[in-house]
């Protein structure tokens, strides 16, 4: 049960392309929005749509293929731990935000670009 306690499995498209971010000597960081369609009945019986928003976050060499690969639109798979950041904004109120760090991401999206290199 230790390996499922903080895991998150998603699928959905980028709303952006990749903000990419250089730390310390060459180390990445990848910043990702991803947008999860989900639909489902009402209680009138009508369909609805419903679009969730995630961050995500990338290091090292996953941020360098989320760089070289992905772009808006792509279709992934992702896998990752979820982690809440305090925080006080511009206007001093205290504020949460809640991140997705990603150890795993499948590219699902059927263009050539985005074939792996291996």
């Amino acid at each position: 049960m230790k390996a499922i306690k903080n895991k998150v499995q998603l699928v959905g498209r980028l709303g952006a392309d990749p903000e990419i971010k250089l730390y310390g000597e060459g180390k990445k960081l990848a910043n990702i929005r991803l947008a999860v369609n989900d639909r489902y009945k009402n209680v009138k019986g009508e369909w609805m749509d419903e679009t969730q928003w995630f961050s995500l976050v990338a290091w090292a060499k996953l941020a360098v293929y989320v760089e070289k690969y992905l772009l808006k639109g792509t279709e992934v798979a992702i896998e990752g731990r979820l982690v809440n950041k305090a925080f006080t904004d511009k206007a001093g109120v205290k504020r949460v935000s809640t991140e997705i760090i990603l150890s795993e991401i499948l590219f699902l999206s059927k263009q050539k670009e985005l074939l792996v290199e291996q």
